[in-house]
C-alpha cells in the first residue's frame, strides 16, 4: 500500500473493514483513538498504549500549541518521538476548544482570536496559522479548522457554521503541504440533515477543485458537531446518511464519541473511526465499562468483593486485581486507582471495535449488533 492509501477488506451491511496506510504504520477499522491531549493519555504511558494494541492516539492541537509550543515539539522531532509513541497519531485542529470558549472568542471570516486558557495571551489563528502549527506537530493525520456549533443553535447559526466551516476547508486544504501527513475536512450542520449534506458536497467540491489544480485530496473525512448535548437518538436520526454521503474510498471518524453502545450502533451506520476522553475521564472518577454496564466501584457494595473488576476482560487490571481494591484506591484518591481503570475500560473500547472489526470480516455484523444490543453491556447507552 501507497501512503494515505485506503483498502476496503470487507462490508457487512453498512459496516466497514478498511485497512489505512500512514507514515508510521497501518492501522485497521472499526477503531477507537485515545485520546492524548497534551502528547500524552492521562495515567497511560506509551509502551502500555502498544501492550492494549491501541493504533491511533490523537494529540490537541491548541493545548500543544499553548504549551509546550509547536516549536518545541517541532524540535523535538515531532509529537511522536516527543511522547514516544511510534504509532499512527492524529492531531485535532483545536477548533472545538476555542469555540467551547465562546465568551472570550472573536471570530471573523479570515479567523478567530482568543485568550490561552494558560496565561490570558492574545492568541491569532487563520486557517493557514493552524495548518503551519499542525504540520510542526507532525502527526500522520491533521484536520481542518473549523466551527462546531453548540446544541442547541438557531438554524441560521449553524448553515453560517457551515458556510465559515467550507470556506476554512479550501483554505486548510491549499495551505497543507506537508508530504508524509495528510488532511481531514470535517462535516458540520447540526442536527439539520439537509445542512450536513451541503457540508458534504462543499467538501466534495473543494477537493475537486483542489485536484483540478493540481492540488491534494482530503485523506478522509471527520464528522464533527455531533455529541454536544442532543440526545444519542437525536444524532442518530441523521448520522448514517450523513456518513454515507461520504466518498466511500475513506475513513469516516466520528469525533468525540466514546459511549460503547454508541460505537457499535454508529459502525452499523457505515462509520470507521472514533475518540473520546470518556474512558480515561470516567476511569479518573472511579466508573469502569464492563459487560455487565457501567461500573462504580465507589458503591460500598464492592468493599468485600475480592473478584475480578469484569470476569469477561482480559485486561491487566482484571487479570491482576480485584474490585476491592480498585475501590480501596478511589476511596482513597490514589493515582493509582485512576490509572488501573484507565487501562481498563480503554482496552474495553479497543477490544470491542476489535470484536466488531471481526463480525465484519465475518460478514456477521448484524449479528453483532443484535447481540450488544440484547446484552448488559448495552445499558451504557
Amino acid at each position: 500500500m501507497a501512503l494515505f492509501d485506503c483498502v476496503c477488506e470487507a462490508e457487512s451491511g453498512h459496516a466497514r473493514a478498511l485497512a489505512y496506510e500512514t507514515a508510521h504504520g497501518t492501522f485497521r477499522t472499526p477503531m477507537f483513538m485515545p485520546v492524548g491531549t497534551s502528547a500524552t493519555v492521562k495515567g497511560v504511558t506509551a509502551g502500555q498504549l502498544r501492550d492494549l494494541q491501541s493504533q491511533v492516539v490523537l494529540a490537541n492541537t491548541y493545548h500543544l500549541s499553548l504549551r509546550p509550543g509547536a516549536d518545541v515539539v517541532e524540535a523535538a522531532g515531532g509529537v511522536h518521538t516527543f511522547m514516544n509513541y511510534d504509532g499512527p497519531m492524529l492531531t485535532d485542529s483545536g477548533g472545538f476548544q476555542v469555540f467551547s470558549l465562546a465568551d472570550t472568542v472573536k471570530l471573523d471570516a479570515d479567523g478567530l482570536t482568543f485568550r490561552s486558557i494558560y496565561d490570558g495571551a492574545k492568541v491569532r489563528w487563520t486557517p493557514e496559522d493552524n495548518m503551519r502549527i499542525q504540520q510542526q506537530l507532525g502527526a500522520d493525520i491533521a484536520m481542518q479548522l473549523d466551527q462546531c456549533a453548540p446544541y442547541p443553535a438557531e438554524r441560521a447559526f449553524v448553515a453560517r457554521a457551515v458556510d465559515l466551516s467550507a470556506s476554512w476547508a479550501r483554505r486548510c486544504l491549499a495551505a497543507h503541504t506537508r508530504p508524509d501527513q495528510t488532511l481531514f475536512g470535517i462535516v458540520q450542520g447540526g442536527m439539520h440533515l439537509d445542512l450536513r449534506l451541503r457540508s458534504v458536497e462543499a467538501l466534495c467540491e473543494i477537493e475537486k477543485e483542489s485536484l483540478a489544480a493540481g492540488g491534494r485530496r482530503f485523506g478522509g473525512f471527520g464528522i464533527g458537531g455531533y455529541s454536544v448535548g442532543e440526545s444519542h437518538e437525536v444524532m442518530f436520526e441523521t448520522l448514517g446518511q450523513v456518513a454515507r454521503a461520504l466518498p466511500k474510498d475513506r475513513p469516516r471518524y466520528l469525533m468525540g464519541v466514546g459511549n460503547p453502545t454508541t460505537l457499535v450502533r454508529a459502525v452499523r451506520e457505515g462509520v470507521d473511526m472514533f475518540d473520546c476522553v470518556l474512558p480515561t475521564r470516567t476511569a479518573r472518577m472511579g466508573t469502569a465499562f464492563s459487560s455487565t454496564g457501567r461500573m462504580n466501584l465507589r458503591n460500598a457494595k464492592y468493599t468485600r468483593d475480592f473478584g475480578p473488576l469484569d470476569p469477561a476482560c482480559t485486561c491487566p487490571t482484571c487479570q491482576n486485581h480485584s474490585r476491592a481494591y480498585l475501590r480501596h484506591l478511589v476511596k482513597q484518591n490514589e493515582m493509582l486507582g485512576g490509572i488501573l481503570l484507565s487501562l481498563h475500560n480503554l482496552h474495553y473500547l479497543l477490544d470491542l471495535m476489535r470484536r466488531a472489526r471481526e463480525a465484519v470480516l465475518a460478514g456477521a455484523y448484524e449479528d453483532f449488533y443484535e447481540e450488544w444490543m440484547a446484552s448488559p453491556a448495552a445499558r451504557d447507552y
